[in-house]
């Protein structure tokens, strides 16, 4: 019924972890695939003698190489190789709840309309497990969601790559995920799939989204990209009419520009990015920051709050 897939580059101390959860699942009928992307440490070795210890589950699984091409192609080919008409993506640094495929299948029979299904999951930092606050109703727990509503309400993400389930044809049908986009390409694909089909949605934490990584084997990370690299910068012609779509994407603007604006990287596309923001509809700090307070203010009020942060964190591992 399954295919699982994971993309796995230079995950050497973690991908054990994700393999295993997959192995323990309560429901079976599914193959694994891992597919290595050209990983320069132990990762794909430890991926393979991992897998032959274990007993495989119906559909089987396998561990493949490819030359590095990144997480975009490395899922799509992923998706090629798959027998089965549902697809699941778990990254190699995260894992998943025994009950994950068993719950997500019953999802599935009881929403047949929706072209995505997903799951709520833990945030996992600093060694501490956090429920997300998705933007549903106080005592939701299961039902069709408007993706764009949900999200803008909280801004947590209602759809995460590690907690979801989509039909292999509807996939297929959006060509998958946007090869050029190394952030935010999971958003672009959820998008597109939420414009034309309903969200089917499980209000119970069945995935752990693993942000105890080290910074440098990270795909969110401080990295600029360039414009077409990034998907607050792609295009969304395709759905501009759709209110709620641009209620949510000018939140997820005024917040990820930053970096961008104060590197003065991108300054043409950001330039024009936030010369459209109804700047009305948003936080005072934001006008603050964008349109009175100079650059160099900014920039040092930033880095005292990265300073912050580390000792936070150095003065939390040090009380372990």
């Amino acid at each position: 019924m399954f295919t699982i897939i994971i993309p796995l580059y230079n995950k050497a101390p973690y991908i054990a972890k994700a393999i295993q959860s997959v192995a323990d699942q309560t429901y079976q009928e599914f193959e694994l695939i891992v597919i290595d992307d050209g990983s320069k440490d132990d990762s794909f070795t430890i991926a393979q003698q991992t897998l032959a210890t274990l007993t495989p589950p119906l559909g089987g699984w396998g561990a493949v190489q490819q030359q590095n091409q990144g997480v975009s192609t490395t899922r799509n080919n992923g998706v090629k190789l798959a027998k089965y008409d549902y697809i699941a993506f778990l990254d190699a640094d995260d894992w998943w709840e025994p009950t994950f495929l068993e719950e997500m299948k019953a999802l599935l029979e009881e929403f047949p309309e929706a072209g995505i299904y997903g799951s709520s999951y833990y945030k996992v930092r600093n060694g501490k497990f956090i429920i997300p606050n998705i933007g549903v109703k106080k005592g939701f727990t299961k039902d069709y969601i408007d993706y764009f509503k949900v999200y803008a309400k909280t801004m947590w993400m209602p759809l995460w790559t590690g907690a979801v389930v989509i039909p292999k044809k509807i996939y297929e049908e959006f060509n998958g995920f946007r090869l050029e986009l190394k952030m935010g390409e999971d958003f672009h694909l959820w998008v597109r799939i939420a414009d034309n089909y309903k969200v089917a949605f499980l209000n119970k934490q069945l995935s752990n989204y693993n942000q105890d990584v080290e910074v440098a084997n990270r795909a969110v990370d401080e990295k600029l990209y360039h414009a077409h690299e990034h998907m607050l910068f792609a295009d969304y012609s395709f759905i501009q009419n759709k209110t709620d779509f641009t209620s949510l994407f000018e939140v997820l603007a005024v917040y990820g520009l930053m970096p961008y604006y104060l590197a003065k990287k991108n300054k043409v596309e950001v330039k024009k990015m936030l010369k459209n923001i109804h700047w009305e509809n948003h936080a005072f700090k934001y006008r603050l920051m964008y349109r009175i307070l100079p650059r160099l203010v900014i920039k040092w009020w930033y880095r005292g709050l990265k300073i912050s942060a580390k000792l936070k964190k150095s003065l939390t591992t040090n009380r372990k």
